[in-house]
């Protein structure tokens, strides 16, 4: 099951993403043929994401909460980052697995966007290409859902959200600090066209968990193995304790054939 696809910049590959943990680098102009194997994640790959200004380095993230960064020519893995690690505690979804559901790129300031399926956070992090790694800056919470994050390349970080008062929330980043912006006249005229389709948004993004039956299905079947195996000893046990009953008080066992049934009964 595909469940992302990406073209490198120079049309030369072709990458899919796949529920089988792997990345797969096709040539574009013969993709039955493939340059090379992207292998690292343990859950599927939900999304993957070339860098426009890096085109040799891919982005890739997966239902194993990482974020992966890739040199996806020769399938090396640069860097690896363990969402849960970026979690408190004390978050109600502290224990929830989540997959990433958009990867937004700001080649302005080098910035990649997160957005995480099921919670309402958006994970920053920045990408030091000359040192072939991701660092993480912040993160943003919200009190309602997130269905959809955009960088927009003069503006900022366009949010969208659960929210039919303020659907559209624009992020800047201040003091190098990304922060929400309160008073926006771009996103309040966009929110008020909005808010007459928020019936329409909550349809189409709908209320489950996109990725929620993709997750590998795990089975303890020694516990009901071992159940089945001590029915049949007790089955057994039986069996032979009704061929071989017990010896009677003062002698051997009496094994009451056919014949001595029957003659028993003529007498009696």
């Amino acid at each position: 099951m595909l469940l992302d696809v990406a073209v490198s910049p120079d049309d030369r590959y072709i990458l899919t993403a796949d529920r089988d943990e792997k990345i797969r680098v096709s040539w574009a102009m013969a993709p039955h043929s493939i340059a090379s194997f992207c292998l690292g994640h343990t859950e599927f790959v939900s999304r993957i994401f070339v860098v426009p200004d890096h085109p040799q380095l891919l982005l890739s993230a997966s239902g194993d909460c990482t974020l992966r960064l890739w040199e996806y020519r020769h399938g090396r893995e640069l860097h690896c980052c363990h969402l849960t690690s970026l979690q408190e505690p004390a978050e109600p979804w502290g224990d929830k697995r989540f997959a990433v559901s958009r990867i937004a790129y700001w080649g302005r300031e080098s910035c990649v966007a997160l957005l995480c399926d099921s919670i309402p956070v958006v994970y920053i992090f920045r990408l030091d290409a000359p040192r072939q790694q991701l660092v993480y800056r912040q993160r943003l919470s919200f009190q309602q859902r997130v269905w959809d994050v955009a960088f927009e390349e003069c503006r900022g970080l366009w949010v969208l959200r659960q929210c039919r008062e303020a659907p559209l929330v624009l992020c800047r980043p201040v003091d190098g600090h990304w922060q929400p912006i309160p008073e926006d006249a771009v996103a309040e005229k966009v929110c008020a066209r909005l808010r007459g389709d928020g019936a329409m948004l909550e349809g189409s993004a709908g209320v489950g968990d996109g990725f929620s039956g993709l997750y590998k299905a795990t089975f303890d079947n020694v516990a009901a193995y071992l159940e089945k195996k001590e029915e049949r000893l007790q089955q057994q046990l039986h069996k032979k304790r009704r061929q071989n009953p017990a010896p009677e008080p003062g002698g051997q066992a009496t094994r009451v054939t056919s014949g001595d049934a029957a003659a028993r009964s003529c007498l009696s």
